[in-house]
């Protein structure tokens, strides 16, 4: 199986989360487990951000085994339109970004789970994706 990654999940392992941590962690060995942990292009840039060196990130980012995964261009397009369903739906409330849309259509199209502590969202958007949750119960 083939399971991409929100970047939340991974900084809540590497800067221990104190609520979100332990659940975090074991979703990320058990999708280890499983097959294989992809992260696009987006989540890899959020994920960079929050180590101060890039030799930090790439031992990080190597000992868990993680797949760089960059959106293809299918997927590009359908963030692109789901998220201008969304701008239109919420108006000015808007929450999300346009980062939000290309990890759900990554993970739609060029995985078979999102690993992700945003359940609503993901299902309301992406209601094909299989959701990893650790911070609920399945």
């Amino acid at each position: 199986m083939r399971t991409a990654l929100d970047s939340a999940i991974l900084i809540d392992v590497l800067q221990p989360h104190k609520i979100f941590g332990p659940a975090s962690k074991q979703a990320l060995q058990n999708a280890w487990k499983t097959g294989s942990i992809l992260v696009c292009d987006i989540a890899w840039a959020e994920i960079r951000a929050a180590f101060p060196h890039a030799s930090q990130f790439s031992l990080a980012i190597a000992e868990i085994g993680i797949v760089f995964d960059p959106l293809k261009e299918a997927s590009a397009e359908l963030a692109g339109a789901l998220w201008r369903e969304y701008r239109r739906r919420e108006g000015v409330r808007q929450a999300h970004v346009v980062a939000d849309f290309l990890i759900g259509a990554h993970a739609l199209l060029q995985a078979d789970a999102l690993l992700t502590r945003d359940r609503g969202f993901y299902r309301d958007y992406f209601r094909n994706l299989k959701i990893i949750d650790p911070s609920r119960p399945v």
